[in-house]
């Protein structure tokens, strides 16, 4: 259920969400994923106005008190998503753009965050401009990402550096950021926006995004490749370029992790046909570490 390709059938997107959601939860403990904190360490008396979810109903059994649950950290949190929408992220691989795959992964880690009680935002880069969706916790406000993600539609260049320290530390408050990107930049421009964003103390996991074709370069003959934003191209004899292309690929693939990882950000690469389970699992165990530290 978590293929994407499957997945592009579903043109409901948050039920879509809600579909990968509850696949990626099959089998798995969802008392680890809900409520106010994800580990506990005591238990208080019940107090009129107390969430009755948190209720110990095997402690009543053995007891006839009823008892909460207290957590040791108050797990709640602000989740922002930053979707890159430059031209480059319409790249398609077998019928699944990057795009459809950054908002159904979107949509569905947003999903995942609302069930965990945490705050969305949501932040879109393109071609100059950035679309901003403030952060709240409800589940209205949840559809209003949803539907801003579905109006979506990469254009232009990723959008320069413009007063991001301000923008992202307005509030005071440390967030989870979550980038959606395929890393093509210009002149370092998305760099610049994950260094402030890094400088600013935010907890924060990128997904790059490529498609199986850009990886592997299963191409014959000569090919005509064409740059997306610029619409500058070049001819190539595929089976010639095809080793010094993974080589260089190798190359590149090395300096943004070792960039990133060297500011303690969290960064995983994902081809657009793998299933969307592996980016579910990261960004829980992304989330989980940012709260115990």
């Amino acid at each position: 259920m978590l293929n994407p390709k499957t997945l592009t059938t579903i043109k409901d997107l948050p039920l879509l969400a809600k579909t990968v959601v509850d696949g990626f939860m099959n089998g798995f403990n969802r008392s680890t994923l809900k409520g106010p904190g994800l580990e506990f360490s005591q238990y208080r008396s019940y107090q009129p106005g107390d969430d009755l979810r948190w209720l110990d109903w095997r402690m009543f059994a053995r007891s006839d008190r009823y008892y909460i649950r207290e957590s040791e950290t108050e797990t709640s949190i602000s989740v922002r998503f930053l979707v890159d929408a430059s031209a480059s992220m319409n790249h398609d691989d077998d019928g699944i753009a990057k795009i459809a795959y950054a908002k159904m992964l979107v949509a569905s880690l947003a999903w995942l965050a609302n069930l965990q009680g945490d705050a969305v935002a949501l932040n879109v880069f393109q071609d100059g401009k950035l679309f901003s969706l403030p952060s709240k916790p409800d589940p209205q406000h949840l559809q209003r990402l949803f539907y801003h993600l579905e109006q979506v539609k990469p254009g232009g260049q990723f959008t320069q550096p413009a007063h991001y320290k301000e923008l992202f530390a307005d509030n005071g408050r440390k967030e989870l950021l979550v980038f959606i990107t395929d890393m093509y930049q210009a002149n370092g421009e998305i760099f610049s926006l994950l260094n402030t964003l890094a400088a600013l103390r935010h907890e924060i996991i990128v997904f790059h995004l490529m498609g199986q074709n850009e990886l592997d370069f299963n191409f014959k003959g000569y090919t005509t490749l064409e740059d997306m934003e610029t619409g500058e191209t070049i001819q190539v004899n595929a089976q010639t370029a095809k080793t010094v292309y993974k080589e260089k690929l190798k190359q590149h693939l090395d300096v943004i992790k070792a960039e990133l990882l060297g500011k303690r950000i969290a960064y995983r690469m994902l081809s657009t046909s793998q299933p969307l389970d592996e980016a579910l699992r990261e960004f829980l165990v992304q989330r989980k570490k940012g709260l115990v530290q």
